[in-house]
């Protein structure tokens, strides 16, 4: 028998999130527990801030610009890379998907996606790599597209998905109603019990599948939490663990308009533009939103919500490894957490994600607890990686040769290590203006370059300082002091770039 692997993922989550990671608030002993067991790797890094392109490069182990999937709406082509087909076809491993998936277009329904139609047509896979799929999304409604939380939700408890608020949709403004205590967007009071809320229907059916499984079975899971991704609407039951009353800003907060508009000015155009709404860069943001319009109150009820969720994700992983335990597994099993995106939650006045290419959006939490079988000493890495080493660090994992055609490199098991950058991008059109941002982390240091486009000349861009500035508030692209350490990180960000899938991929859908 070999290891067996259970990939975790959360959805819109940050790194700070964590207790293991300087989160004082929400409450994460389980995930602590796999950090303290493993190694966590403090400076990671996405390749893309939103969902597909991210998701895509965890499953391919390539970079953005190699499997082409460069935004949202463009669906993963099947012969990329596939880690779970990987695993499947040449260890015999049992595959499964439990949770958000999102390598095809959520907002198509009826389209030729298996995302779409699967649960419609009482289809559970295989596939691409996963021999099995049971999927959810953001909300129990079913809304844009019918999955198999929904469905099952309307089928067990009719009315119960009604509870929830409706995901962003550019079809109806409902999405941006005022909800929770402060009329907060996407925030919501959801009356749905606890026990059939997504987090726990997801660590529901992932125990279900590790049950149909023989005891000698290998078998690697991603276990995909839709949350704390928006609309923030968690079982109102649980509203009393965080009271948003209590809170403090976060420490990225500038601390009002005025403070917030000097600290963009100093910022390529698309931060202020946004900020003031001018100009939206991304889709899943409500049109009525203005981020200069928030309230600090609101701004203290979103990350009460999301302190909310990802305790629930923490007690929800915890019973599926006690369960696993239980089966005879622990010893072998291999634990990766991380996120595919992070969220603003009031840094810099703003909520959501989209072309900003900082801590907030860009650092992920990543924990690899390894089998403790495999005799791996835990460790803190602070050196840069990301989630194009993933799919190499699992099948190393597996004992199984990687596709060539992944990049990375498996991830380090200790601070002594050679690692050097982690380079994350952004490409994408929105409402006709488009933008092209390339990012460089090393040294501490974080580098973005804006390219030319209808948005920006091609000179602006962003350089700060991590160690000095960790709120990245001190733009230093245009300090004369740093134009040699600039020029030095602009050369190696290019000359590290991989070769661009062409023809490029077609965006056939917004989300």
């Amino acid at each position: 028998m070999g290891r067996k692997i259970l990939l975790v993922t959360a959805d819109q989550q940050r790194h700070d999130a964590l207790g293991c990671n300087g989160g004082r608030i929400a409450r994460t002993p389980v995930i602590d527990g796999l950090a303290a067991a493993g190694v966590n790797y403090t400076r990671a890094h996405n390749q893309n801030v939103v969902c597909m392109p991210a998701r895509a490069t965890i499953i391919s182990g390539q970079h953005v610009r190699s499997h082409g999937v460069t935004m949202n709406g463009i669906p993963l082509p099947e012969d990329t890379p596939d880690i779970a087909r990987q695993l499947k076809t040449a260890a015999g491993y049992k595959t499964a998907l439990i949770g958000k998936a999102h390598f095809e277009p959520a907002s198509a329904p009826g389209g030729p996606y298996f995302e779409n139609y699967a649960a419609s047509r009482s289809l559970t896979g295989p596939h691409r790599g996963f021999d099995h799929m049971e999927l959810a999304g953001h909300t129990g409604r079913a809304g844009r597209s019918l999955f198999h939380y929904p469905k099952w939700l309307d089928e067990t408890y009719p009315g119960a998905s009604q509870g929830y608020q409706e995901y962003v949709s550019p079809a109806k403004e409902i999405s941006g109603r005022p909800g929770g205590d402060t009329g907060a967007p996407q925030v919501w009071h959801n009356p749905i019990p606890r026990e059939i809320y997504h987090t726990d229907w997801v660590a529901d059916r992932t125990i279900a599948w590790l049950d149909s499984l023989d005891a000698d079975a290998d078998w690697f899971v991603w276990m995909s939490f839709p949350d704390p991704h928006h609309p923030w609407d968690p079982p109102q039951s649980e509203l009393g663990r965080v009271d948003w009353r209590d809170l403090d800003l976060p420490a990225a907060y500038p601390g009002d308009r005025d403070k917030t508009i000097a600290i963009l000015e100093t910022k390529p155009r698309h931060w202020l533009d946004w900020y003031l709404g001018k100009a939206q860069y991304a889709y899943e943001v409500p049109k009525s939103f203005i981020p200069a319009e928030m309230t600090a109150d609101q701004i203290r009820e979103v990350n009460a919500m999301c302190h909310i969720e990802n305790e629930l994700i923490d007690e929800a992983l915890g019973r599926v490894l006690r369960h696993i335990d239980g089966r005879g597994w622990g010893e072998d099993l291999d634990v990766i957490y991380t996120a595919d995106h992070g969220e603003f939650q009031g840094d810099f006045g703003m909520l959501f994600k989209g072309p900003y290419h900082v801590d907030a959006l860009m650092r992920l939490p990543l924990i690899w607890r390894p089998a403790p079988s495999a005799g791996i000493a835990p460790a803190v890495v602070s050196q840069p990686v990301g989630h194009v080493d993933l799919a190499r660090t699992i099948a190393a994992a597996a004992g199984v040769a990687p596709d060539p055609r992944m990049q990375g490199a498996p991830l380090p098991v200790s601070a002594d290590n050679d690692r050097e950058r982690v380079i994350t991008e952004w490409d994408s059109t929105y409402l006709g203006l488009d933008l092209r941002l390339r990012t460089i982390c090393r040294d501490d240091l974080v580098l973005t370059v804006c390219e030319p486009g209808p948005v920006h000349s091609g000179d602006e861009g962003e350089l700060y300082d991590l160690k000095n500035d960790p709120r990245q508030f001190v733009n230093l692209w245009d300090d004369p002091a740093w134009a040699k350490r600039k020029s030095d990180l602009i050369a190696d960000l290019y000359d590290n770039l991989p070769e661009t899938k062409t023809p490029p991929l077609e965006q056939v859908a917004l989300v």
